[in-house]
């Protein structure tokens, strides 16, 4: 629960439950703007109580003084309120709604540089064509929509009616992710053979092109044959151009040998710089890298001989493209499955809805200041690096969507030396960190009993009975027919875990 203030009106203790709640969200970034809006209407409506919730203070207690449950203040104080009032975030806004009200917001606006990224601007937008919300954007406009919800609460509340009707429907269907994808960015589900593919359409490259320099960052740590194999793969790419490989070493000594230069295929090895693990490793190489193209491999694949040129040939093409993907061959065990994705865009609501494990870290080809200058490098936060490049999608893919070449250009190894083979309490925790992160699951039912099987398949794998059966709860409410669910309650009944991921792996699938 984040900070509790009230404005400067005399009002009673935040337990006496406020007439008009403002939920700011995060007290990481400040919203001063509309802090001072609420303290202007505050002076002139005196005998109204106002909350505005904010930072990391202590939160309000129930009028009979004992506490909230943790995480339920926001939401109690919410539900007895007459008016709500939110910034733009998609958590804050759900989570108004889902206490019966219609909210109004007040998104924050990156021109005064207040913290807001393109996507919440975009959700703010659609919610309120589709009268969801009430938007606002001057305090005049504010007053007055507060001074009307006062008048006409029931003009500002989602109504049981809708809750039960068509509104939960849409909820539980996932048809509400039209809010979060415009009609321009529906996903290309053609085949590979179909005319505007990326097969077809990047064929043929222009006599005069010049190829750029690309950047492959490569992480290691204790694999010197694999990693040697893989240099060796990006060594013998088709590529016209010049390919510099960084090979960044983590919590391990750095191969010097490794080194080459003088040639269309040098070799850098560095030590991580950063926090350590994989996205710390994978940061220090984006960060040493002097190319606006970056990719990924990591020290275990090996890339087949036409991957690149296949996915700068879009790059070239497609200006506005901002990352490439491909299809990959899964080996495990000798055995061979190829993943490959039909379809040629990737969106936002595409990644929330799967996991679409196809586009592997392996794959990325990334414009280098899409990061730097835009979305930000590989997130650090998560905890142990897990799914550090499920998340990093997810952040391009909310900038604009993300090409796919539907055939397959990496072969992918797994193997029981997997970096995270039976970390299953570092795989919960940052499952549950992406749950918090990315609220947009809650729209997608599938989506979130996707991530919720995972977590509850991972607390059974770590012996946490309890933990797993609560989650497998969760799951089976969003999506009944979600089948981590069950594999999670066959390894709370006994069943080993690395039975059911080996008969998994044996078929190209994972948990």
């Amino acid at each position: 629960m984040t900070e509790q203030t009230t404005t400067e009106a005399p009002t009673p203790d935040a337990s006496d439950h406020p007439d008009v709640v403002v939920s700011l969200g995060t007290d990481h970034h400040s919203f001063d703007r509309l802090v001072r809006w609420m303290d202007d209407y505050a002076r002139r409506h005196r005998g109204l109580r106002v909350l505005v919730q904010h930072g990391h203070s202590t939160p309000p207690r129930k009028a009979d003084g004992t506490p909230f449950v943790p995480g339920e203040e926001l939401g109690e104080l919410m539900r007895r309120a007459r008016v709500v009032v939110t910034h733009g975030g998609p958590g804050t806004i759900l989570q108004a709604r889902g206490t019966g009200h219609l909210p109004i917001v007040v998104p924050r606006d990156p021109e005064l540089d207040e913290h807001v990224d393109d996507h919440q601007l975009l959700f703010v937008q659609r919610l309120e064509d589709t009268e969801r919300v009430r938007s606002c954007t001057t305090p005049q406009q504010l007053a007055g929509l507060i001074d009307r919800a006062l008048a006409s609460p029931d003009e500002f509340r989602v109504s049981e009616d809708r809750q039960d009707g068509p509104d939960r429907a849409a909820l539980r269907a996932g048809a509400l992710i039209d809010l979060l994808t415009g009609p321009d960015e529906a996903p290309d589900s053609r085949g590979p053979g179909a005319a505007g593919s990326a097969a077809t359409a990047t064929a043929a490259p222009a006599a005069d092109r010049a190829w750029p320099d690309v950047t492959v960052v490569v992480p290691t740590r204790d694999r010197p044959e694999l990693l040697r194999r893989t240099l060796e793969a990006i060594h013998d790419q088709d590529y016209p151009g010049r390919i510099t490989a960084i090979v960044v070493f983590d919590n391990d000594q750095p191969d010097t040998a490794l080194a080459r230069g003088g040639d269309a295929r040098p070799v850098r090895v560095v030590t991580n710089s950063m926090t350590p693990g994989l996205a710390g490793a994978r940061n220090t190489g984006v960060l040493a890298a002097d190319t606006d193209l970056v990719a990924f491999c990591d020290d275990d694949d090996t890339w087949l001989p036409g991957k690149l040129t296949a996915q700068v040939r879009i790059m070239l093409d497609e200006p506005g493209t901002e990352m490439v993907c491909c299809g990959i061959r899964v080996v495990y065990d000798r055995v061979q499955a190829e993943r490959v994705l039909d379809r040629t865009s990737i969106t936002f609501a595409d990644l929330l809805r799967s996991r679409l494990t196809e586009l592997h870290p392996s794959t990325f080809l990334i414009r280098r200041r899409a990061m730097i200058d835009g979305c930000g490098t590989v997130s650090e936060e998560i905890p142990g690096s897990y799914a550090e490049d499920y998340e990093l999608l997810l952040r391009l893919a909310r900038r604009a969507p993300i090409r796919n070449i539907p055939e397959p250009g990496v072969r992918v190894l797994w193997h029981r030396r997997s970096y995270f083979s039976g970390r299953w309490q570092t795989i919960a925790t940052a499952l549950r960190w992406l749950l918090e992160r990315y609220p947009e699951f809650r729209l997608v039912p599938r989506g979130y009993a996707r991530v919720s099987g995972q977590i509850a398949f991972a607390e059974a794998s770590a012996g946490r009975r309890g933990a797993a059966l609560r989650w497998i709860g969760r799951t089976l409410r969003h999506r009944p027919v979600e089948g981590r669910a069950a594999l999670a309650l066959l390894v709370v009944c006994g069943v080993p875990p690395a039975w059911i991921l080996r008969v998994l792996h044996l078929r190209g699938k994972g948990v």
